[in-house]
């Protein structure tokens, strides 16, 4: 399997560390993850602040990953839903960490999520 970044110098260029698009070709596996919360695994305990539940969304992301044999390096596309936009700063430091230099296709959303006490949710494609 290749991926193939594309960042084509008629757009502007790619900032807060996301490539423009990402081609996946050969035969691959997909893994499509779902909108992820900062729910512990009890299922009602969650923390309460923004840095915290990013935390623990990458954990699960992490976790996710493992069960299919992958790794943060076979993420190809992330979105992210902030119920704030003052988290968006934040936000792109605790993706940055996480991907280290990793770069994927990626998408910032800010709107009211489901819950008032999530600051934020994450879903993820993954190619391997």
């Amino acid at each position: 399997m290749a991926i193939i970044q594309h960042n084509p110098s008629e757009l502007f260029p790619p900032y807060r560390g996301y490539v423009h698009a990402t081609e996946i070709i050969g035969g691959a596996r997909l893994l499509f993850i779902s909108g992820l919360n900062g729910f512990e695994r009890d299922g009602v305990t969650m923390p309460e602040t923004f840095e915290a539940q990013a935390e623990l969304i990458w954990k699960h992301i992490r976790t996710i990953l493992a069960s299919a044999n992958m790794t943060i390096e076979n993420l190809v596309s992330l979105r992210t839903y902030l119920a704030d936009p003052k988290f968006d700063e934040p936000n792109a430091r605790m993706r940055a960490a996480q991907l280290g230099g990793h770069r994927v296709s990626s998408t910032v959303v800010c709107c009211q999520l489901l819950e008032p006490n999530w600051k934020l949710e994450i879903e993820a494609v993954a190619a391997g």
